[in-house]
Protein backbone atom coordinates (compact mmCIF):
# COMPACT_ATOMS: atom_id res chain seq x y z
CA UNK A 1 0.00 0.00 0.00
CA UNK A 2 1.45 3.48 -1.21
CA UNK A 3 2.26 6.04 1.87
CA UNK A 4 0.15 8.88 2.20
CA UNK A 5 3.40 11.50 2.44
CA UNK A 6 5.68 9.56 0.14
CA UNK A 7 8.18 12.06 -1.73
CA UNK A 8 5.98 14.81 0.26
CA UNK A 9 8.14 17.59 2.77
CA UNK A 10 6.70 18.47 6.25
CA UNK A 11 7.48 21.53 8.25
CA UNK A 12 7.16 20.97 12.04
CA UNK A 13 7.69 23.48 14.64
CA UNK A 14 8.65 22.47 17.88
CA UNK A 15 9.21 19.16 16.50
CA UNK A 16 12.22 18.33 19.24
CA UNK A 17 9.23 16.79 21.68
CA UNK A 18 5.68 15.81 22.67
CA UNK A 19 3.33 16.04 19.85
CA UNK A 20 5.55 17.47 17.56
CA UNK A 21 7.50 14.79 17.59
CA UNK A 22 4.98 11.98 17.71
CA UNK A 23 3.77 13.64 14.42
CA UNK A 24 6.94 14.05 13.26
CA UNK A 25 7.47 10.38 13.48
CA UNK A 26 4.44 9.45 12.09
CA UNK A 27 4.65 11.61 9.06
CA UNK A 28 8.26 9.91 8.35
CA UNK A 29 6.51 6.52 8.88
CA UNK A 30 4.64 7.67 5.89
CA UNK A 31 7.35 8.31 3.71
CA UNK A 32 7.53 12.25 4.07
CA UNK A 33 10.67 14.30 4.43
CA UNK A 34 10.89 15.90 7.61
CA UNK A 35 12.31 18.96 9.03
CA UNK A 36 12.01 19.96 12.53
CA UNK A 37 12.18 23.83 14.44
CA UNK A 38 12.75 23.36 18.20
CA UNK A 39 15.15 25.55 20.73
CA UNK A 40 17.22 23.23 22.25
CA UNK A 41 19.82 21.70 20.14
CA UNK A 42 20.47 18.56 22.53
CA UNK A 43 16.73 17.51 22.61
CA UNK A 44 16.47 18.36 18.81
CA UNK A 45 19.62 15.52 18.29
CA UNK A 46 17.83 13.14 20.18
CA UNK A 47 14.89 13.82 17.91
CA UNK A 48 16.32 13.67 14.51
CA UNK A 49 17.80 10.09 15.69
CA UNK A 50 14.61 8.81 16.72
CA UNK A 51 12.69 10.23 13.58
CA UNK A 52 14.92 8.85 11.48
CA UNK A 53 16.20 8.87 7.57
CA UNK A 54 17.16 12.28 6.13
CA UNK A 55 15.44 14.23 9.09
CA UNK A 56 16.52 17.78 8.97
CA UNK A 57 17.05 19.33 12.55
CA UNK A 58 17.49 23.39 13.24
CA UNK A 59 17.50 25.58 16.30
CA UNK A 60 15.40 28.22 15.88
CA UNK A 61 13.37 30.06 18.32
CA UNK A 62 9.73 31.00 16.88
CA UNK A 63 9.28 34.38 19.08
CA UNK A 64 12.68 35.65 17.03
CA UNK A 65 11.58 36.24 12.86
CA UNK A 66 15.34 36.00 12.03
CA UNK A 67 15.01 32.05 13.37
CA UNK A 68 11.82 31.19 11.45
CA UNK A 69 13.55 32.77 8.49
CA UNK A 70 16.58 30.89 9.01
CA UNK A 71 14.56 27.33 9.53
CA UNK A 72 12.40 27.73 6.25
CA UNK A 73 15.52 28.39 4.21
CA UNK A 74 17.46 25.66 5.38
CA UNK A 75 14.42 23.16 4.70
CA UNK A 76 14.06 24.94 0.94
CA UNK A 77 17.79 24.53 0.18
CA UNK A 78 17.48 20.72 1.46
CA UNK A 79 14.37 19.72 0.29
CA UNK A 80 12.42 22.08 -2.01
CA UNK A 81 9.25 23.05 -1.43
CA UNK A 82 6.91 22.49 1.54
CA UNK A 83 3.49 19.99 1.17
CA UNK A 84 2.42 20.13 4.70
CA UNK A 85 3.28 22.72 7.74
CA UNK A 86 2.57 22.03 11.20
CA UNK A 87 3.00 24.41 13.30
CA UNK A 88 3.26 23.20 16.66
CA UNK A 89 5.37 25.35 19.27
CA UNK A 90 3.89 26.75 21.96
CA UNK A 91 4.31 26.99 25.72
CA UNK A 92 1.52 26.72 28.61
CA UNK A 93 2.22 28.30 31.59
CA UNK A 94 -0.51 28.60 34.23
CA UNK A 95 -1.22 31.27 36.81
CA UNK A 96 -4.74 32.81 38.19
CA UNK A 97 -5.83 35.97 37.08
CA UNK A 98 -4.88 37.81 39.80
CA UNK A 99 -0.97 36.50 39.61
CA UNK A 100 -0.50 36.65 36.25
CA UNK A 101 2.77 38.54 35.59
CA UNK A 102 4.02 40.73 32.42
CA UNK A 103 6.53 38.19 31.87
CA UNK A 104 4.48 35.27 31.70
CA UNK A 105 1.72 37.39 29.21
CA UNK A 106 4.62 38.21 26.89
CA UNK A 107 6.41 35.09 26.80
CA UNK A 108 3.10 33.19 25.78
CA UNK A 109 2.21 35.34 23.38
CA UNK A 110 5.10 35.73 21.71
CA UNK A 111 6.02 32.11 21.67
CA UNK A 112 1.88 31.13 20.90
CA UNK A 113 0.31 33.75 19.10
CA UNK A 114 3.75 35.93 17.68
CA UNK A 115 5.41 32.70 16.76
CA UNK A 116 2.52 31.25 15.17
CA UNK A 117 1.62 34.06 12.86
CA UNK A 118 4.86 35.29 11.10
CA UNK A 119 5.83 31.69 10.99
CA UNK A 120 2.77 31.08 8.58
CA UNK A 121 3.63 34.40 6.77
CA UNK A 122 7.00 33.40 6.24
CA UNK A 123 6.12 30.33 5.51
CA UNK A 124 4.27 31.49 2.68
CA UNK A 125 6.70 31.66 -0.27
CA UNK A 126 8.31 28.00 1.15
CA UNK A 127 4.47 26.40 0.18
CA UNK A 128 3.46 24.42 -2.86
CA UNK A 129 0.03 25.48 -3.94
CA UNK A 130 -2.48 22.75 -2.24
CA UNK A 131 -0.07 22.44 0.50
CA UNK A 132 -1.91 21.53 3.84
CA UNK A 133 -1.33 23.32 7.24
CA UNK A 134 -2.44 22.30 10.70
CA UNK A 135 -1.96 24.45 14.01
CA UNK A 136 -1.98 23.68 17.26
CA UNK A 137 -4.26 24.83 19.46
CA UNK A 138 -5.81 24.07 22.57
CA UNK A 139 -9.30 22.38 23.96
CA UNK A 140 -9.19 25.74 26.06
CA UNK A 141 -9.65 27.65 23.02
CA UNK A 142 -13.49 28.15 23.87
CA UNK A 143 -13.54 27.09 27.60
CA UNK A 144 -13.35 29.24 30.88
CA UNK A 145 -10.71 26.86 33.08
CA UNK A 146 -9.44 28.28 35.54
CA UNK A 147 -5.80 29.72 35.90
CA UNK A 148 -5.54 29.25 32.38
CA UNK A 149 -6.24 33.03 31.22
CA UNK A 150 -3.19 33.74 29.61
CA UNK A 151 -2.88 30.51 28.00
CA UNK A 152 -6.27 30.10 26.82
CA UNK A 153 -6.62 33.32 24.83
CA UNK A 154 -3.26 32.61 22.86
CA UNK A 155 -5.06 29.55 21.30
CA UNK A 156 -8.09 31.62 20.94
CA UNK A 157 -5.91 33.34 19.06
CA UNK A 158 -4.57 30.14 16.70
CA UNK A 159 -8.24 29.10 16.31
CA UNK A 160 -8.99 32.68 14.93
CA UNK A 161 -5.72 32.74 13.03
CA UNK A 162 -6.42 29.51 11.14
CA UNK A 163 -9.92 31.14 9.97
CA UNK A 164 -8.48 34.20 8.06
CA UNK A 165 -5.31 32.58 6.52
CA UNK A 166 -7.66 29.42 5.40
CA UNK A 167 -9.55 32.50 3.70
CA UNK A 168 -7.08 34.14 2.30
CA UNK A 169 -4.90 31.02 0.90
CA UNK A 170 -8.15 29.33 -0.65
CA UNK A 171 -6.80 30.88 -4.10
CA UNK A 172 -3.61 28.49 -3.83
CA UNK A 173 -5.52 25.77 -3.05
CA UNK A 174 -3.69 25.33 0.42
CA UNK A 175 -6.03 24.41 3.61
CA UNK A 176 -5.26 25.50 6.95
CA UNK A 177 -6.66 23.50 9.99
CA UNK A 178 -6.51 23.16 13.95
CA UNK A 179 -6.07 20.38 16.23
CA UNK A 180 -7.32 21.43 19.61
CA UNK A 181 -6.10 18.91 22.29
CA UNK A 182 -6.83 18.02 25.29
CA UNK A 183 -5.39 17.09 28.13
CA UNK A 184 -1.95 15.14 26.46
CA UNK A 185 0.58 13.49 28.42
CA UNK A 186 3.26 15.33 27.30
CA UNK A 187 6.77 17.08 28.61
CA UNK A 188 4.94 20.52 28.33
CA UNK A 189 3.23 19.76 32.03
CA UNK A 190 6.53 19.30 33.89
CA UNK A 191 7.29 22.87 32.34
CA UNK A 192 4.10 24.81 33.48
CA UNK A 193 5.86 26.71 36.27
CA UNK A 194 4.10 24.88 39.10
CA UNK A 195 5.30 22.85 41.56
CA UNK A 196 5.26 18.95 40.99
CA UNK A 197 2.71 18.00 44.01
CA UNK A 198 0.17 21.25 42.06
CA UNK A 199 1.01 19.08 38.81
CA UNK A 200 -0.39 15.76 40.38
CA UNK A 201 -3.51 17.22 41.72
CA UNK A 202 -3.77 19.34 38.28
CA UNK A 203 -3.93 16.09 36.45
CA UNK A 204 -6.11 14.19 39.17
CA UNK A 205 -8.33 16.77 38.03
CA UNK A 206 -8.25 17.43 34.65
CA UNK A 207 -9.09 13.69 33.98
CA UNK A 208 -11.98 13.70 35.83
CA UNK A 209 -13.14 16.68 33.18
CA UNK A 210 -12.68 14.32 30.57
CA UNK A 211 -15.59 11.37 29.59
CA UNK A 212 -12.98 9.35 28.87
CA UNK A 213 -11.22 10.10 32.08
CA UNK A 214 -7.12 9.73 30.71
CA UNK A 215 -5.13 11.49 29.29
CA UNK A 216 -4.65 11.01 25.46
CA UNK A 217 -1.19 10.24 23.74
CA UNK A 218 0.92 12.75 21.46
CA UNK A 219 0.45 9.87 18.51
CA UNK A 220 -3.77 10.45 18.94
CA UNK A 221 -3.07 14.05 18.70
CA UNK A 222 -0.76 13.25 15.54
CA UNK A 223 -3.02 10.81 13.27
CA UNK A 224 -5.30 14.06 13.64
CA UNK A 225 -2.41 15.97 12.37
CA UNK A 226 -1.81 13.89 9.45
CA UNK A 227 -5.52 13.54 8.37
CA UNK A 228 -5.94 17.18 8.31
CA UNK A 229 -2.71 17.55 6.26
CA UNK A 230 -3.13 14.72 3.55
CA UNK A 231 -5.45 15.25 0.78
CA UNK A 232 -7.89 13.01 2.38
CA UNK A 233 -9.16 15.98 4.04
CA UNK A 234 -8.87 18.03 0.57
CA UNK A 235 -12.76 19.14 1.27
CA UNK A 236 -11.83 20.35 4.72
CA UNK A 237 -10.64 23.75 5.35
CA UNK A 238 -10.85 26.34 8.40
CA UNK A 239 -12.05 23.54 11.04
CA UNK A 240 -10.84 22.92 14.52
CA UNK A 241 -10.84 19.29 15.55
CA UNK A 242 -10.71 18.28 18.81
CA UNK A 243 -8.64 15.81 20.30
CA UNK A 244 -9.75 15.89 23.79
CA UNK A 245 -11.51 12.79 24.86
CA UNK A 246 -14.71 14.42 24.72
CA UNK A 247 -13.89 16.97 26.96
CA UNK A 248 -15.18 20.21 24.66
CA UNK A 249 -18.05 18.47 23.36
CA UNK A 250 -19.61 16.32 25.76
Amino acid sequence: MAKRFEGKVVAITGGNSGIGLATAKLFREEGAKVAIAGRDQKTLDEAAKFIGGDTLAVKADVSKLDDIDKFFHQVSAKFGKIDALFANAGIAKFAPAGDSSEQLFDESFDINVKGLYFTLQKALPHLNDNAGIVLNSSVVNSKGSASTSVYSATKAAVRSLARTFASELVDRGIRVNVVSPGPISTPIFGRTGLPQAAVDEFASHVKTQVPMKRFGTPEEVGHAVLFLASPEASYITGVDLNVDGGMGQV
